[in-house]
C-alpha cells in the first residue's frame, strides 16, 4: 500500500512540474529561463538532491544580472517553496536556497538576507510545514522544518556579523576586526553563533539520514556551515582569554560562560550528526578550559563583593568615636548624640 501510494506521489507530482513548466511560460514570457531552471531544481519527480548543474543554472541566471533579477530569483524560489505541499519539493527549494547563501553571488546573498521587504524574524516560515501524503513524505516534513530553522539561523547569525558566514571561510583581516570589538558585543556574537549551533543540533532522529540521499546532502550541507561556526566561536573564545577573563565585568563573565555551557549541552548530539576532526576536539578543549577558568574568575569577584561590605565596616569603625569603638556606647547612640550636640550648640564627641 505505502509502495503504490509513493508511486502515486512520484506520477501526480510529474504532472504538476510539467504544468508548472507551462505557467512560467504563459504567466512570465519575460523571465522563462529563470523560472525553469527553479523548477528543475525542485522538481517532484526524483527524491534525490538537485543536480550541481541545475543549482548552477539557478546561480548563474538570478545572480549575474541586475538587482532586479536577483530579486525576482529570490521571489519565484520563496514562492515556489511556499506554494508547494511536497515535502520533496520543500526541501528541494531549501536546498536551492542554502545554495544561495554559501555559492551564490554578493547580489543574490543581499537579496535573499531583505526577503521579505516587510521583514521579520522567520522569513522561511515552515514551523509548521507538513505532508501527509504518505508515512515517507510525514517523516520527512520534520528534516522541512529543520532545514528552514537552520537557515534561518545562518541568515541571523549573517546579520550579527555583519557579514554572511560563507565569508568565514576566506578569512582575510576578520579576526583582526574582532580585536577591536567590546567585550559585550562580542558576547553577544557568541550568542547567536551558539543559537545556530543548537539549531543544528536538534535535528530530528530519523532513519532516513542513513537512507535518504537527499537528506544526507542537507546534513552534509549544513555541517560546512557548522565548521564555520566552531571557527567564529573558537576565534572569540581565545580573544577572551588574551584579553585576560579576570578583566571582564560580574555580568560579562556569567553571560559568557552560560552561553559556552549551553554549547557544550549540544556536544553529543552534534559529535552523532558531524566528525569534524581536530578543530572539533580544540573547540572543545578550548570552551572546557576557558569555563573553568571563567569559574574561578566568578568566584573571586564573588569573593571580593562579599568582602565590600565588610571593609566599609572596618572603615566605619575606624572613623567611630572613641567610646562606640570600645562599645561603651551603641552606634544608634552615637549618632543621636551627634544630632543633639549639633542642634545645641554644645558639648562634643571625642572623635579620633
Amino acid at each position: 500500500m505505502g509502495r503504490h501510494r509513493g508511486r502515486l506521489r512520484i506520477l501526480v507530482g510529474i504532472v504538476k512540474d510539467k504544468s508548472s513548466f507551462l505557467k512560467a511560460f504563459l504567466i512570465s514570457p519575460a523571465k522563462p529561463k529563470l523560472r525553469l531552471a527553479i523548477l528543475r531544481a525542485t522538481s517532484h519527480a526524483a527524491a534525490s538532491p538537485p543536480s550541481d548543474r541545475s543549482i548552477s543554472g539557478v546561480l548563474s541566471l538570478g545572480g549575474h544580472g541586475s538587482r532586479r533579477t536577483a530579486g525576482t530569483c529570490i521571489e519565484s524560489l520563496m514562492d515556489r517553496l511556499h506554494a508547494t505541499k511536497s515535502a520533496y519539493v520543500a526541501i528541494k527549494c531549501l536546498f536551492t536556497v542554502h545554495a544561495v547563501l554559501t555559492k551564490g553571488s554578493f547580489i543574490l546573498k543581499d537579496q535573499l538576507s531583505v526577503y521579505p521587504a516587510s521583514g521579520g524574524r522567520n522569513s522561511l516560515n515552515l514551523s509548521k510545514f507538513r505532508d501527509g501524503s504518505d508515512p515517507e513524505s510525514w517523516e520527512l516534513s520534520s528534516w522541512v522544518r529543520w532545514y528552514a530553522a537552520v537557515i534561518e539561523q545562518n541568515l541571523a547569525v549573517s546579520r550579527t556579523l555583519g557579514r554572511f558566514l560563507s565569508a568565514a571561510a576566506a578569512g582575510g583581516g576578520k579576526e583582526e576586526a574582532i580585536l577591536e570589538k567590546p567585550n559585550g558585543d562580542l558576547i553577544t556574537e557568541v550568542e547567536i553563533l551558539v543559537d545556530f549551533a543548537q539549531s543544528v543540533c536538534e535535528a530530528p532522529n530519523s532513519l532516513q539520514l542513513q537512507k535518504n540521499d537527499l537528506v544526507y546532502e542537507v546534513v552534509k550541507s549544513v555541517g560546512e556551515d557548522y565548521r564555520l561556526v566552531q571557527r567564529e566561536i573558537l576565534i572569540r573564545v581565545g580573544e577572551f582569554r588574551e584579553r585576560k577573563l579576570r578583566s571582564l565585568s560580574f555580568g560579562e563573565l556569567t553571560r559568557l560562560v552560560a552561553e559556552l555551557r549551553r554549547l557544550e549541552g549540544c556536544r553529543e548530539r552534534l559529535s552523532l550528526l558531524f566528525v569534524i576532526g581536530k578543530r572539533n576536539d580544540a573547540l572543545w578543549e578550548a570552551v572546557a578550559e576557558t569555563v573553568k577558568e571563567i569559574s574561578e574568575a566568578v568566584m573571586e569577584k564573588d569573593e571580593m563583593k562579599r568582602l565590600v561590605p565588610v571593609t566599609a565596616a572596618v572603615r566605619s569603625v575606624r572613623w567611630m568615636p572613641a567610646a562606640a569603638r570600645n562599645g561603651s556606647i551603641e552606634l544608634g547612640r552615637v549618632v543621636e548624640a551627634a544630632k543633639v550636640g549639633g542642634h545645641n550648640g554644645g558639648g562634643s564627641i571625642d572623635w579620633l
